[in-house]
């Protein structure tokens, strides 16, 4: 052996430390390893597809301070949180609106939906004002602590922000939930499949 074989493992401990993540690139949609909200720089925790049958969908991506790997350690994660949808196909985005909010309904209890309902009841006229989202058309729907829920469409914040931190986890739930709107893009979103 060399007399310098210890340096490898450092050697090797800074070429990985100096590498950086690729972009995941879906249906011709590219999500970055990192993005910002509010000045905090978040992780891209997975991506996936979302598919109706063998129609796709949509894309969406998943942005954490940190990598998590169960829906509970995502709730429970503190500081600013990410999801971001890209359409691949055109579609009515009340219909959109209309198929959040009952997969909503579909992951919470009934008293959190009662209590959750003016939130989704205005959550789904940001949708239908917008008319129609067409493939390539994006929306963000953020986590900011001390602000709350953001959600901006094609790069526009949306109204006020949707102050209870309950409302944001049951949004997370449409993907991460216990009836997701799709299994396979849940476990992308949890880093477990491409």
């Amino acid at each position: 052996m060399s007399r310098f074989h210890f340096l490898l493992p450092l050697a090797a401990a800074l070429v990985m430390t100096g590498a950086r993540a690729e972009p995941i690139t879906l249906a011709g949609v590219k999500y970055e390893d990192t993005a910002e909200v509010r000045g905090s720089k978040l992780q891209l925790n997975g991506a996936g597809i979302r598919y109706k049958t063998i129609i796709k969908v949509y894309t969406a991506g998943l942005y954490l301070t940190r990598k998590a790997s169960t829906p509970e350690e995502i709730a429970a994660a503190p500081g600013p949180k990410r999801i971001q949808v890209v359409m691949l196909r055109d579609i009515d985005s009340a219909e959109l609106g209309k198929l959040f909010t009952r997969a909503v309904e579909d992951n919470t209890s009934k008293a959190d939906f009662s209590r959750l309902a003016p939130s989704l009841v205005r959550m789904g006229q940001i949708f239908s004002d917008q008319k129609k989202l067409n493939a390539g058309d994006a929306f963000t729907v953020d986590w900011v602590p001390g602000t709350g829920t953001v959600i901006s469409v094609k790069g526009v914040p949306q109204g006020e922000p949707f102050k209870e931190p309950e409302f944001y986890n049951a949004l997370l739930a449409i993907w991460l939930g216990k009836a997701p709107a799709d299994w396979k893009l849940k476990e992308a979103l949890l880093g477990k499949a491409a």
